[in-house]
């Protein structure tokens, strides 16, 4: 470790400084033996396949590790490498994309794919600036890549990984400001062979032993490097501010009936949801809005006491559900008729997945 960094830990530090050969060395020996199974990895002696690696790295983004196994299988059955993947349709991908939320990934996701495609004739580049100038793949993601695919020797840092490094080092600088020190001393500790591996071992070991809540220490192959630990102290590191409240927003969904179909639209390509079908909705407000911008004025609409709660990252959301019949045909480019009964194929991100399931009722 560099003298600056073991100055600035030096006040915080009284357990002795873990070497980088034998942290990475008692971690991987531990990763030998329980790394998790996934579909996207690959088994001793195979070459990785980096679109297999770019897209459940994408996928994984703020989205369980459960969920994503199930729905990486299926994208890669329908779209079995990036050339499949680019020419794919716009709204296909949004539509297979629903119930991951995040969505900008879906539309960067294919944006990449074309990229990769146009500029490097369907290979992704191996090295970590490169990575980095292809859309939706900032810091972490580029890391990810060129370790576990191309065995770089990259630092791949993720909320695991965080985890791990706050409890190793014991550090008291809450997050977000933790960030920078955590990634330079997850440097010291990233070995120059087995790379991938080991960023891989670092997840696991966050997801399983190093768990937010109730670590298991006991068992930890760091357990001997960890100054949290020694200091009996694992469950308060990392340090977090407190919480902020989410703001409350209202609005309403509109349901809209004719001859055995629903109308939706597509909302705009930039902004929340972007690119997917979803329910017409008026604006989603401090105080509930009622009726106000309904799709059909005409329509004899009755708003309903079903409401819908759904959490975004950044604020809750309440829906009442407003229902109603029409006699005519939408017109607007954005506008379809889908048939209810098959509501289910239309990839609706699930706050409106939500809202149609009240609607049938």
């Amino acid at each position: 470790m560099n003298a600056k960094v073991r100055n600035h830990l030096s006040p915080i530090s009284a357990h002795p400084v873990p070497a980088e050969p034998v942290v990475a060395s008692d971690l991987l020996a531990w990763y030998d033996v329980h790394a998790r199974q996934l579909p996207w990895r690959y088994r001793p002696g195979e070459r990785p396949d980096p679109y297999r690696v770019w897209l459940s790295e994408i996928m994984l983004q703020q989205t369980t590790v459960a969920t994503v196994r199930t729905r990486f299988a299926e994208f890669v059955a329908r779209w079995p490498d990036v050339q499949v993947l680019a020419a794919a349709a716009d709204a296909d991908l949004m539509a297979a994309w629903a119930g991951l939320g995040y969505y900008a990934r879906a539309r960067n996701l294919l944006a990449c794919a074309r990229a990769v495609v146009d500029r490097y004739d369907g290979a992704f580049p191996d090295e970590e600036a490169q990575l980095r100038t292809l859309p939706g793949i900032g810091d972490y993601t580029a890391a990810a890549i060129a370790a576990i695919a191309f065995g770089k020797r990259a630092v791949v840092v993720d909320g695991n990984v965080e985890r791990v490094i706050a409890r190793l080092f014991m550090l008291d600088t809450p997050f977000p400001a933790a960030k920078p020190l955590i990634r330079r001393l997850a440097e010291t500790v990233t070995p120059a062979q087995r790379a991938g591996d080991f960023a891989q071992a670092m997840m696991d070991l966050g997801a399983s032993l190093c768990s937010p809540r109730t670590p298991d220490c006991p068992p930890c192959p760091l357990r001997s490097h960890c100054q949290a630990a020694a200091a009996g102290l694992p469950d308060g590191y990392p340090v977090k501010p407190p919480k902020r409240a989410r703001p409350q927003l209202y609005g309403t969904a509109f349901w809209l009936e004719h001859q055995g179909r629903v109308l939706l639209v597509r909302r705009p390509d930039k902004g929340l949801l972007g690119g997917m079908r979803a329910l017409p909705t008026g604006p989603w407000t401090d105080n509930p809005p009622g009726l106000a911008d309904a799709p059909d004025a005409a329509a004899q609409w009755h708003l309903t006491d079903r409401r819908i709660a759904h959490v975004f990252t950044h604020f809750r959301l309440e829906l009442a559900l407003a229902v109603a019949r029409a006699d005519g045909h939408a017109t607007a480019e954005t506008h379809e008729w889908w048939p209810i009964d098959d509501i289910e194929s239309a990839g609706l991100p699930t706050v409106f997945a939500k809202a149609a399931n009240l609607g049938r009722q």
